[in-house]
């Protein structure tokens, strides 16, 4: 008796999701041929086709296979399924050229190199032994190189690259790792380092004259994967300070990237969360705390602070920069510092970077392989509990989309003014682009521009609106009234600051919006509803809109924003709404000449040039400098980062906390800051000081919380805005805060600061045109 014969089914299986530039094709290509079916895959402008013909079985295996077991870089959205007549015109599961027809698909984050690639990087008998650009499909570049999409070699910048004999034919082995890797190359056909000035035109030759340069305490431009960076020797104090002097940075800290983990134990101590943050595929800078007692670095790298920001080396260029086995020795501790002068984007093209940072750099390490898009460093931290806080969403996390909670029109929503980072959405569906920095110069605001158009091409995604701040004066809004002016609604949607920081934290956490939720939004500065600055709101928010609940209460910002370099002065202002005298011994007085005290004491008596502002960040200015931290800052948030180093040498001494003065609405810090300066004349140490004040201002919170809930108020807080950066605050809110029983809402891969200010936008936005 025969055995029947199994009837043979087709279907045509639609994926969609980062299924490009990851090597998708050569991984279906391969489940299929193990599973002895027939067909075809190709890529599409919406993801990758597949038909695919076979014994039921089989088929249904692969369907099942597809989402569960993806490669490493692909990220699996949806699988659609659909069954067709059998031709039997396949004789064997072939891959198809790409079908360029309209849609949409997601291009995957640039990725560091992999182990496979690093293992021939450093094996002298493989071909791209110290070929500075080996990638593969599971590493390397994808959306700095991308110009288009469907992503193909065509639309990168490696389309002037022709491959050799021996790279096609990896290119068109569905056996190889190399199978439609986009940016495959090799020592003969791929891009090629140069070192300027200098005649050398080997790989080699360039990168052990950059590290000699390195070694020599020289200042060194190197070309990476988006953009220029300034390294040198992180050990070199006089090659820190000279980079510190030339960039004009005052006493911002610098990242520096570590050869290995050896170098990193050396320098710092991670835990093995960071670990894992440091090593993964991203390669973000990680904040680190550093060792004690162990003077590695210069004194120059981070003054006042008592963490590192340290990432790895995340592309060939870099690995070869520490040097392989037998090279001559260089340093193992790089600065790497954005190669951009203070206010400027990132600097990507080669003859701009000879003039744009002439006289920052000695030496540049350049390649001919140009980049498409701009993207800086990631830079994150890691919580206790293990969970990341993203505070700066770039290289490695860009174009990766966020899924919203809700559907939205396609609509650009451009951020602030600081920290700026575009965001684009449509559907259930948004796309950061990469961070842009502070939008004050013509520069930044092309290099935004720029950032827009790379979106709308590589995502498809046509604005029909556009969002931005309330802020008349922020360079950010005028831009979107000149983009919304060519649209059919004509004008800009224009969301309140804080406002957006609460709907940011919403949307990231997956809320529809139909119950609202208590938005705690500090930060430095904002434009509020009545014209005064805003910064320390406590706000009842959904989408549609919020009701102001409590505010800390505000006091004159001297100055306006010029104001802000001086914390001594927002001390003294501080203290005179506070009804409190500036005496000789306090040290925010002792900081300031009396011809400035003087003029201040007129300024504020006269309500000259002052503003009203409830900004929390102005709040940690000002206690700063009242317990003799900082008085003067050199860059943003410098005093507030102080204080909180300060308070984390002294978390464990004292666990006592000062309290704020809680009625009508507002959250009076005037008792907090008597009992400043009483403790301060007792001789009590500025560390448990400002270990007081944070405690004192979380209890505040978590107070003005329960109150609003006992009102009949919601159980959900959102913590958003730039002051949640301070980790002492936020783990000390949020125990508090879970402890009686609220369920709290902070931010993970979308920073809680402006970086994350244009996903608020884009919902609140959405929303509102819906309704209107």
């Amino acid at each position: 008796m025969t055995a029947p014969v199994t009837q043979a089914v087709r279907r045509r299986v639609t994926v969609s999701g980062t299924v490009q530039g990851v090597g998708f094709r050569p991984f279906v290509h391969r489940l299929a041929t193990d599973l002895a079916l027939a067909g075809f895959v190709s890529n599409t402008a919406s993801g990758v086709l597949i038909e695919v013909e076979g014994p039921p079985d089989g088929v249904t295996q692969f369907c099942d296979r597809l989402a569960t077991q993806p490669p490493p870089l692909a990220a699996v959205i949806g699988v659609g399924v659909e069954d067709l007549p059998v031709t039997g015109a396949d004789d064997a599961f072939t891959i198809r050229s790409t079908d360029r027809s309209p849609g949409r698909t997601l291009l995957p984050p640039d990725t560091a190199t992999c182990a496979d690639c690093l293992r021939e990087l450093a094996d002298p008998a493989d071909r791209r032994h110290r070929h500075p650009f080996v990638t593969c499909t599971h590493c390397g570049p994808r959306f700095t190189i991308a110009t288009g999409m469907p992503y193909d070699r065509a639309v990168t910048t490696m389309s002037g690259f022709p491959m050799c004999p021996a790279c096609a034919r990896e290119y068109g082995d569905p056996g190889d790792r190399r199978f439609h890797a986009q940016p495959v190359a090799c020592p003969d056909c791929g891009p090629r380092l140069r070192l300027v000035p200098a005649a050398e035109s080997r790989h080699g030759d360039a990168l052990a004259s950059a590290r000699a340069l390195l070694a020599a305490g020289r200042i060194v431009a190197v070309k990476g994967l988006g953009g220029y960076h300034l390294a040198c020797d992180a050990t070199d104090a006089r090659a820190v300070d000279t980079l510190r002097a030339r960039k004009e940075r005052g006493g911002k800290p610098f990242a520096v990237m570590c050869a290995d983990l050896d170098a990193v134990h050396r320098i710092a101590e991670p835990s093995a969360a960071e670990l894992a943050a440091l090593t993964g595929p991203r390669r973000p800078i990680v904040l680190l705390r550093r060792r004690a007692g162990r003077d590695v670095l210069a004194p120059g790298i981070c003054p006042g602070s008592p963490h590192l920001g340290v990432m790895l080396p995340y592309t060939p260029v870099h690995t070869l920069l520490f040097g392989l086995p037998g090279d001559a020795p260089g340093p193992r501790v790089l600065v790497m510092t954005s190669g951009n002068r203070s206010g400027e984007p990132i600097v990507t093209d080669d003859d701009e970077a000879l003039t744009r940072l002439a006289g920052l750099a000695d030496a540049w390490l350049a390649h001919d392989r140009p980049i498409a898009s701009p993207c800086d460093d990631s830079l994150l931290r890691v919580r206790p509990d293990g969970t990341e806080q993203v505070l700066r969403r770039s290289r490695g996390y860009v174009p990766r989309p966020v899924r919203l909670p809700v559907a939205v029109r396609p609509a650009l929503a451009v951020g602030g003014d600081l920290k700026n980072a575009l965001c684009l959405g449509e559907g259930d569906q948004a796309w950061f682009g990469p961070h842009i920095g502070d939008m004050g110069e013509l520069t930044t605001l092309e290099a935004a521009r720029r950032a827009g158009s790379q979106l709308r091409r590589l995502t498809g995604v046509g604005p029909e609106l556009v969002a931005a701040d309330r802020h008349p004066g922020y360079h950010s809004a005028r831009w979107a009234r000149r983009e919304a002016s060519r649209l059919p609604s004509r004008t800009p949607v224009l969301v309140q600051h804080h406002h957006a920081h609460i709907a940011s934290a919403m949307a990231e956490h997956g809320l529809d919006g139909t119950t609202p939720v208590i938005g705690v939004a500090f930060d430095g500065t904002g434009y509020g509803d009545d014209g005064t600055v805003w910064g320390g709101e406590f706000l009842l928010a959904d989408y549609a809109g919020f009701r102001r609940l409590a505010r800390i209460t505000p006091a004159p910002l001297p100055g306006g924003d010029s104001g802000v370099a001086n914390p001594c002065r927002l001390a003294l202002a501080r203290l005179w709404a506070a009804g409190e005298r500036w005496d000789a011994d306090l040290p925010c007085v002792a900081a300031c000449t009396p011809e400035e005290l003087n003029l201040l004491a007129r300024q504020l008596t006269r309500n000259v040039a002052c503003v009203a502002t409830s900004s929390t960040g102005r709040l940690f200015d000002a206690v700063s400098s009242l317990v003799g931290v900082c008085h003067r800052a050199r860059y943003e948030a410098q005093a507030a980062l102080e204080l909180e180093a300060a308070a984390a040498s002294a978390w464990d001494a004292d666990g006592s906390a000062y309290a704020f003065g809680l009625a009508a609405g507002d959250c009076d810090p005037a008792p907090v800051l008597r009992a400043l300066v009483g403790d301060l004349r007792r001789g009590t140490p500025a560390p448990v000081l400002a270990a007081r004040f944070h405690r004192g201002l979380a209890r505040a919170v978590v107070e003005i919380c329960r109150r609003v809930r006992q009102g009949g108020g919601p159980g959900t807080v959102a913590l958003s805005g730039g002051v949640f950066a301070n980790a002492l605050l936020e783990e000390e809110c949020t125990r508090l805060l879970d402890g009686a029983g609220f369920t709290v809402l902070r931010h993970g891969e979308v920073p809680p600061n402006d970086g994350g200010l244009a996903l608020g936008q884009l919902v609140v936005a959405a929303h509102v045109r819906q309704e209107e």
